[in-house]
């Protein structure tokens, strides 16, 4: 082993591998724009069915029509164990549908999955747990530990899905609360040149697509839902349930007390984005005071130690080599 270390040290060998590890590092740079996904593409599809479905939803109410919508299928093996178990009816969906949008999952595909996923996780753990504990290796534990923990097992299967949900749901409104406000000014600038708050919706999600794919998806859904439903501030409600993101709560009264009062709109959105924009860098203000406190116990733990040794080590040696 050492001498092949030697090997690899020795500078004939050290420097063609470097340079072949750079080359390589250039290349990946170089190529990873071209090989990432493109998230804003996806999403805005996603979009479209989702507008597909509304405009079929409001024609087949008006009466108007009796068409077919573009609708994201379920998988076939998943549609199937949960249609013959019926899993739907006793694994309920009071608060899924909701959490599900707040997630950015849409669709009766996103619901039957989230059912699959409810009755097969806990199940999977539980099998796999009980396997292991009492087939394969007992690791030195009491039966009644290890049922504890297949029970634990289990628990954790159970809350897994709604862990992930609520992690994504978190991750979509937090992108949404870095974007919003950026997306208030260019609202601004588009209602102050006269273009209508349809049009204006339409025109900030091209734009704010590349900051946050989230809210461009948001604003996107709302733009359909402004063209369809009957009442216009049925859809801001519908964005404010989606997001639920105190500055987009508050854009959405204004533009209700807008719609029904006639309030000039660009200086009450000029106001909410100044608001918007405070509230952001009080959390950055937030986060950065509470940055010292979080940094003491790594300092003590990582740095200090070593700091101790450099200054310290000259002095113990030489004592060392006196005695």
């Amino acid at each position: 082993m050492t001498a092949y270390v030697e090997h690899i040290l020795r500078p004939d060998v050290l420097i063609p591998l470097l340079a072949a590890l750079s080359a390589m590092a250039t290349v990946l740079t170089l190529a990873m724009p071209f090989l990432a996904p493109d998230t804003l593409q996806r999403r805005m599809k996603a979009v479209a069915t989702e507008r597909d479905r509304i405009r079929l939803r409001e024609r087949e109410r008006l009466g108007k029509a009796q068409v077919v919508g573009l609708r994201q299928q379920e998988k076939a093996y998943i549609k199937n164990i949960v249609n013959m178990f019926r899993l739907s009816e006793w694994l309920g969906l009071e608060n899924a549908r909701a959490k599900l949008a707040a997630a950015g999952f849409r669709g009766s595909a996103s619901e039957t999955t989230l059912i699959f996923f409810r009755a097969v996780v806990p199940v999977a753990l539980l099998v796999t747990g009980s396997v292991y504990l009492f087939l394969i290796d007992d690791m030195g534990y009491s039966s009644q530990t290890r049922f504890g923990a297949i029970i634990g097992l289990t628990y954790v299967g159970i809350k897994l899905p709604e862990v992930y949900l609520d992690h994504a749901a978190n991750t979509r409104r937090a992108s949404i609360r870095r974007a919003f406000p950026d997306a208030l000014d260019l609202l601004l600038i588009c209602v102050e040149a006269g273009i209508s708050i349809e049009h204006a919706f339409r025109r900030v999600a091209e734009e704010i697509g590349r900051q946050s794919v989230p809210l461009a998806e948001e604003l996107t859904l709302t733009t359909a839902e402004l063209s369809y439903l009957p009442d216009r501030r049925q859809a801001y409600e519908n964005l404010a349930k989606r997001v639920n993101v105190d500055s987009v709560k508050q854009i959405v009264t204004v533009l209700n007390q807008a719609e029904k009062y006639g309030t000039p709109l660009a200086s009450a959105l000029r106001v909410v984005s100044q608001e918007s924009r405070d509230m952001r860098m009080a959390e950055a203000e937030k986060k950065a005071a509470s940055l010292p406190p979080k940094l003491t116990v790594p300092m003590i733990v990582f740095f200090l130690p070593v700091l101790f040794v450099v200054i310290m080590g000259p002095a113990i040696t030489q004592v060392m080599k006196q005695f």
